[in-house]
């Protein structure tokens, strides 16, 4: 794969959760929401503030990271899923 992401943004593996069913009711992948947890692949070339300084990333490739449910951009390579996020919407880092 070879996708760099741009600024301060970073790219994330979007993690496998597991389907439960209750009751016997299957809900279609439609209705599902989608998960908050993903593994941070790589970041981006970084941004800068007013100044032009460069602003330091909080997470590392590796971290397992909370995000927006609704933010960022949905990407699948090879039947993987990804998403493009700004660093802003990474809410924190579990573990």
């Amino acid at each position: 794969m070879n996708i760099k992401p741009l600024g301060d943004r970073v790219l994330l593996q979007v993690a496998d959760v597991e389907e439960q069913i209750k009751g016997g009711i299957v809900i279609p992948d439609s209705a599902k929401e989608k998960p908050q947890e993903a593994k941070v692949v790589t970041l981006g070339t970084g941004g800068t503030d007013d100044d032009g300084n460069k602003i330091k990333f909080d997470v590392k490739v590796g971290d397992l990271v909370l995000t927006n449910k609704y933010g960022g951009t949905d990407v699948t390579v090879e039947d993987e899923e990804f998403k493009i996020v700004k660093s802003d919407d990474i809410l924190a880092v579990v573990g």
